[in-house]
């Protein structure tokens, strides 16, 4: 096993390699972090219990951790706190390593990634998407192996939304479960502290280091009676509009339970959805303004350059709401709840998609509110039904991930786990290159269970270049109307495989989306223009093992 010291040095080397600085707000000094490695690491050569030693995390930027400013994505709402968050501090306390402060939605008020003055956070497997939010730079950071987990808040989605674009798990615990002390509010009623990791083990061993017994009395659960776990879904028709592809894939993971034992039946979502709606456009989005409005109107009046002109909206809007409308919504909303459990009743979890699409940034650039909004159709309404949630992958469409959640009753944490455990999904990747039969790479798809489905080409819209890297590997480029066809594999392989593959990747190989001849995109390995400098194409072959046989 790798020391401390020399997984800090790798991923201080991983960050320099992904060139992603909008992942990160604040980014602790390399020799400062390396000096805590030496620490832990002679700590555990005496013998001394640190469960999580050798782990590395970051903190989403509303979190404290101590030296560290701490802006929920506000340059000038800063402050340095002098103690880490409880929930940071546990994790410390076990032997893991905080990295530094992420990007987020300036004052977790967003779904999309893309609302902070420190940039939009990227998505892992294509830039030209979100990230997700308000979460965003935790999880990316996740997705592209800086760190092992990452801290995040849900108030209406965004510890699930992020893990779902980008390919990994995230927990939403029950409210209370793990302390929100030392944590900027959103909405201080409905907010959770969540984790991302690109495994259930990983994400659930870190969050059984976050936890407190419960803050309050724990209700009385149903008696569950025996027999396989009992899974809600929709009907169809009740999910609204998907992205191309997305009702397929959720099918897909229904059939998937159902072939793992689990029996499934229909519920109707309507209060789940109606609830959904509720978050923003009734009288709850009000918290918002609690928690930042004073300074949010103050540094509007000062035309603050650094306030978000989208969230600054929305929380000031907030600020009219009539105290009779929160009554009233108060009432819907229990009304609205006691209706949702009715519709569980025995069921151990509700399956829904993590989010109804996935847009670009120009989508998101282009209608910022509505955008957010369709995202939280599925995750509004779960912190105000005071619900437990885990975001897990579910395969992937059009080579990108896809995502499903799973909820369930407060408190029903561990059970929800153990039925995202049974979602072991497989996705496809197109190799090109060193990692095609026979050629040097090849062992390491093996290694994580791959094989091959197919041969076949890319659609005829690519150039292949030979890069000067050790071992030799083509560089594909997506060149439009004037390309060819290069011969590819199809691999089958889990798709938390495709994660560990993506966090290995050297510059300058990315992982994108490659068409194939059939016209179906699967994640695929690219390469990043700026390496075709000196690189000779080689496009005329047809491939890389027709190059190599030459």
């Amino acid at each position: 096993m790798a020391t401390t010291l020399a997984r800090v040095r790798a991923a201080y080397a991983r960050i320099a390699a992904v060139d992603r600085p909008e992942i990160w707000i604040d980014l602790r000094p390399q020799p400062e972090v390396e000096a805590e490695a030496r620490t832990i690491d002679e700590r555990v050569a005496s013998l001394e219990p640190l469960p999580l030693a050798g782990r590395l995390f970051a903190a989403k930027g509303n979190i404290d951790v101590a030296g560290l400013p701490t802006t929920a994505g506000c340059p000038s709402y800063a402050y340095t706190p002098h103690t880490d968050a409880p929930v940071v501090a546990r994790l410390r306390a076990a032997g893991a390593i905080v990295l530094g402060t992420t990007n987020l939605d300036q004052f977790a008020t967003g779904l999309v990634g893309t609302r902070s003055p420190h940039g939009a956070v990227r998505n892992a497997y294509d830039p030209a998407r979100i990230s997700g939010g308000s979460s965003s730079g935790s999880a990316v950071a996740v997705a592209l192996g800086i760190v092992d987990f990452a801290l995040g808040t849900d108030t209406a989605g965004s510890g699930r939304v992020p893990a779902a674009f980008n390919g990994i798990v995230g927990i939403k615990p029950t409210r209370g479960l793990v302390p929100t002390t030392g944590v900027v509010p959103a909405c201080a009623s409905l907010d959770c502290v969540t984790v991302f990791a690109r495994t259930l083990p990983e994400a659930e061993q870190a969050l059984s280091y976050m936890a407190s017994p419960p803050d309050r009395d724990l209700p009385p659960l149903p008696q569950r009676t025996p027999g396989p776990w009992r899974i809600a879904v929709p009907p169809r028709d009740q999910l609204g509009e998907l992205d191309e592809g997305w009702a397929q894939a959720y099918e897909t993971t229904v059939a998937q339970l159902i072939q793992a034992g689990a029996s499934v039946r229909e519920i109707d979502l309507a209060p789940f959805t109606e609830a959904a709606a509720m978050l923003y456009q009734g009288a709850f989005v009000a918290e918002r303004y609690t928690a930042v409005g004073t300074f949010v109107d103050k540094a509007m009046a000062e035309e603050d350059t650094s306030l978000d002109p989208t969230v600054a909206g929305i929380i000031t809007r907030a600020r009219d709401i009539p105290a009779h409308q929160l009554y009233a919504d108060t009432d819907r909303l229990a009304a609205l709840r006691t209706r949702a459990l009715a519709e569980l009743a025995d069921a151990d979890a509700l399956l829904l998609p993590t989010a109804p699409g996935h847009p670009t940034l120009a989508e998101v650039a282009a209608d910022p509110l509505g955008a957010n909004a369709r995202l939280g159709r599925f995750t509004n309404s779960t912190n105000l039904f005071d619900l437990a949630a885990v975001a897990a992958p579910a395969g992937e469409v059009d080579g990108l991930p896809f995502g499903v959640m799973l909820i369930g009753p407060a408190f029903t944490d561990e059970r929800l786990a153990r039925i995202a455990a049974l979602l072991r999904p497989e996705t496809h990747l197109a190799v090109l290159g060193a990692h095609l039969t026979g050629q040097p790479l090849n062992p390491q798809l093996l290694s994580l269970g791959a094989r091959l489905d197919r041969t076949t080409t890319t659609a005829p819209v690519y150039h292949l270049h030979a890069l000067a890297t050790e071992p030799p590997k083509p560089g594909l480029v997506h060149v439009g109307e004037g390309g060819s066809a290069i011969e590819a594999e199809v691999w089958r392989l889990p798709a938390e495989s495709l994660g560990t593959l993506l966090t290995s990747l050297p510059r300058p190989m990315t992982l994108g989306s490659v068409e194939l001849a059939d016209g179906t995109r699967l994640p695929g390995f690219l390469c990043e223009p700026s390496a075709l400098k000196d690189a000779e194409d080689i496009t005329s072959y047809g491939g890389w093992r027709p190059y190599l046989n030459r």
